[in-house]
């Protein structure tokens, strides 16, 4: 056996019971124990920790989120601490000795496990609301959140786990889940927790055996154990970040490391001295700390060995599930393999990037001609099994490396199979435990909450006095939807005998009848739906793009050219359609995108490349409040489509690089942004913290961006003089080059709109304002190269000829102003004559000539 890390404990507190919790961010590691002091660590820092004095003894519960932690003690006390001042912030409830505590993902709620009879989960900002949770009928010993926030876990003294709703105003026991845990008094250290595993779907508990059950939560049927074969009570146990790996400890003083999907043990490790009390994945890095019953705490660096940390990188995997119990279900289904016969995509943020190489797709190839188009069987646990990440979609552990060989791959034959982009739905969310956002704009929000038989759905609006929001039970299981001002449109899967389904409801209309239905017809299955201000689209299997009325009138039928379908939007008479075309020389199919007017049966672009950043997604299509496309990729660049309403003209143009904010600069904070719309020439967004990838519930704030062109990159700093001095000048260069770019770039889309409506007064003002902002930030460019002398001469008189004159010469004339100011007269001439033979009509190549 290869020798194994050693580690050197620290003592954290007098020897005793010890726990601890990470902050979601990962920079804080914060214990409790037998004594006073609650002691708060710097991730990645041999420091001494921050000492916070003023607390009870005997602290046996601690939770973190990145502003403040919770802790609770043996006499009775649940105490709000501020990380930002590291002080006693609020005592927020009272009860008999506090055995364990949880957070709701949200942070403004916390679950309060005691030797009361009473579960009370107490609210973060406010302790005079309070929720009670009363059907079990012995003391709680644990308590955990699901990762939606939606379910609590109540692991009781008697051996039964008690899983309550709170998704209404009162919790609502939903299930008594019997003979999984073991009866256990409240102060031992064996543990009966429950373990939601990250992609929500199902939770683990150490058994009375000894071993680690898993269970599905939507059909409360047990799946795949991991056979521990720990010779004493488990004592605790825990899910890696992404799912992929669980950590479970005993009172046999051994920790052991399990890969989730085979169940198979990777490694054990002996040289713990005590029992394990508490264990805690770092949120984003290779550790894992622990607290003992001799008051240690334990940070296990690069804790999954070098040749399994691969699986720690990919994104989130599925819980173990010997069948999946929401294949069936239309909308909840964990999405097929559609490479190869079936054209599998194959995630790149998965791979982080990096595309797969020749040998990997023809291996790909190889192992489904043998086991079927989209089965595979690991009969020998080697982890040929398809890999399924939490978005329902094959990852590429499942491959050898390019030198690596497989014995599946001498069988079969070899045939080239491209990766093609998924279908998705602009504006929703995958599920996050039992419920997910069908769509989220500027007009409102729909989401949808699973209960097994049927849905509910709640349509929500930002302006109530426009708007009511309405909620309805959902039988049809619709999965996608979209929201404008004049209704709501939603679409359902075909399920069993029931082909798919098309349900439009007007928010306002003078007669009777409001609503309509339509069925698709029998085996065509919707891949995406828009609406606009006059029709409905749906985009579907078949590659049909179904275009209605908004009273359900058929418009138009057509084949998309570009297959398969991967998304739509709508704005007015037009619409957008994205298909997959031709395949790159990386072996991804490139994105196609077709743009017509289907009331003037015109077509504007007619299948013409989405230029997405290298090795990105497409995440979100939408047009903006002024009718202009834009796409957002995964790599969180934000473009717009030029002169789209000229064939062959258009041309896809940055707007902002969320990854060059401001905000961002300093390197210490982690976000990323879920595209929700442009208006108002600003970004409007999610911002979302640490490693979220999508909204979850409650429902997040609005945040938005002005726009940013990526012109150039930071200031260099190099050239004579002050160092300081000649980067605030590059500086101040660059900020006016971004936004001459960036409002030549607005000017062109208003005057593209302006050149085929009817313009009002305001676009007309804006288009004029526009134009001033273009020749405002070329005068102070010339005027930064009139400053710097004059062997910048020839760009000045470049700037000068890029200045828009409407005729007068008043531009000309202000530009001549300049150079006369900072005494260039040879420039000053120059001026002058370009402004003469403007007036005689020449072109501005022969003016610079």
């Amino acid at each position: 056996m290869a020798a194994q890390q050693k580690l050197r404990g620290r003592q954290a507190h007098t020897p005793g019971p010890t726990f601890l919790s990470y902050t979601p961010n990962g920079r804080k590691l914060i214990t409790v124990g037998l004594d006073n002091p609650i002691r708060v660590f710097s991730s990645g820092s041999d420091a001494e920790p921050v000492n916070i004095d003023d607390c009870m003894d005997s602290n046996t519960a601690i939770v973190a989120t990145n502003t403040f932690f919770v802790s609770g003690s043996e006499d009775g006390t649940v105490y709000k601490y501020s990380l930002e001042t590291n002080s006693q912030d609020t005592l927020l409830t009272r009860c008999s000795a506090v055995r364990d505590l949880a957070l709701s993902p949200d942070g403004n709620w916390v679950a309060v496990a005691s030797d009361d009879l009473v579960v009370k989960v107490v609210n973060t900002q406010d302790m005079n609301r309070v929720l009670y949770l009363r059907d079990q009928p012995k003391a709680a010993k644990h308590v955990a959140f699901d990762h939606s926030g939606t379910y609590l876990a109540v692991s009781c003294t008697d051996g039964r786990i008690y899983i309550y709703s709170l998704s209404s105003e009162e919790p609502e026991l939903v299930k008594t889940v019997d003979g999984m845990i073991k009866s256990l008094e409240p102060d031992s250290e064996a543990s009966s927790k429950v373990l939601w595993h990250p992609d929500g779907r199902a939770f683990a508990t150490p058994t009375a055996t000894r071993d680690i059950q898993v269970m599905s939560r939507s059909d409360w049927q047990r799946q795949r154990a991991f056979k521990t074969g720990h010779t004493g009570d488990i004592s605790a146990a825990a899910w890696s970040p992404n799912g992929a790996f669980l950590a479970t400890t005993a009172a046999d003083q051994k920790l052991c490391l399990w890969d989730t999907k085979t169940q198979a043990l990777i490694k054990t490790y002996e040289d713990v001295r005590a029992t394990i009390l508490a264990l805690v994945w770092h949120p984003t890095e290779n550790i894992l700390s622990y607290t003992t019953s001799d008051g240690e705490l334990y940070i296990h660096t690069n804790f999954v060995p070098t040749e399994h940390t691969k699986l720690l990188e990919n994104a989130l995997q599925s819980a173990p599930f010997i069948h999946d119990p929401l294949d069936e279900t239309s909308g909840n289904a964990q999405r097929k393999l559609v490479n190869g016969a079936k054209n599998t995509l194959v995630m790149r943020e998965a791979r982080e990037g990096t595309p797969d190489s020749v040998d990997d797709i023809l291996g790909l190839d190889a192992m489904s001609d043998i086991e079927g188009d989209d089965f595979v069987v690991d009969d020998d646990g080697a982890g040929y099994a398809d890999v399924v990440n939490g978005l329902g979609k094959r990852t590429n552990g499942h491959l050898d490396s390019i030198s690596g060989t497989s014995k599946r791959r001498a069988y079969g034959s070899h045939s080239f199979q491209p990766q093609i982009h998924e279908s998705f739905q602009p504006g929703s969310t995958p599920w996050q435990g039992n419920r997910r956002y069908l769509c989220l704009n500027l007009t409102g929000f729909v989401w949808t909450v699973s209960q097994e038989t049927h849905h509910t759905v709640t349509v929500e609006f930002y302006d109530r006095e426009a708007h009511r929001d309405f909620h309805f039970t959902d039988p049809f299981l619709y999965d996608k939807a979209c929201l404008n001002d004049n209704g709501t449109l939603f679409s359902s899967q075909p399920s069993g005998k029931s082909p798919a389904m098309i349900y439009y409801r007007p928010h306002e209309t003078w007669t009777t009848r409001t609503d309509w239905r339509t069925q698709l017809p029998v085996g065509e299955s919707v891949n995406a739906v828009a609406l606009s201000e006059s029709y409905v689209v749906v985009t579907t299997s078949a590659n049909y793009v179904r275009v209605f009325t908004l009273f359900g009138v058929p418009f138009r039928v057509y084949r998309q050219k570009s297959s398969p379908t991967v998304t739509c939007a709508a704005w007015r008479d037009y619409v957008l359609t994205i298909g997959n075309g031709p395949v790159g020389g990386d072996g991804t199919c490139r994105l196609l995108y077709t743009i017509e007017n289907v009331k003037r049966d015109e077509v504007c672009q007619s299948e013409d490349v989405v230029a997405l950043t290298p090795g990105a997604q497409l995440q979100s299509v939408f047009f903006s409040d002024n009718g202009d496309p834009h796409i957002y990729d995964s790599r969180g660049v934000l473009l717009t489509l030029l002169h789209w309403r000229t064939p062959s003209q258009a041309r896809w143009v940055p707007l902002l690089d969320t990854r060059l904010l401001s905000r961002l600069a300093s390197g210490t904070k982690q976000e990323s942004y879920w595209p929700v719309a442009v208006a108002q020439n600003k970004f409007h967004c999610i911002i979302l913290k640490g490693a979220d990838k999508n909204p979850y519930f409650p429902r997040s704030i609005l945040s938005e961006f002005e726009f940013q062109i990526p012109v150039s990159g930071p200031p260099s700093g190099k050239g004579e003089g002050d160092d300081g001095e000649v980067e605030r000048e590059q500086s101040d260069q660059q900020r006016i080059e971004e936004v001459f770019v960036r409002s030549s770039v607005m000017h062109a889309l208003q005057s593209d709109t302006i050149s085929v409506t009817r313009a009002t007064p305001s676009q007309r003002h804006a288009l004029a304002a526009l134009e001033g902002n273009v020749n405002k930030s070329l005068l102070q460019l010339l005027a930064l190269e009139c400053l710097a002398g004059e062997e910048h001469g020839m760009k000045a008189l470049e700037i000068v000829g890029l200045l828009r004159d409407d005729g007068s010469g008043k531009i000309l004339g202000m530009a001549e102003k300049v150079a006369d100011r900072y005494h260039m007269d040879v420039l000053r001439e120059k001026i002058r004559e370009l402004a003469e033979r403007r007036l005689v009509g020449l072109d501005v190549d022969d003016e610079l000539e």
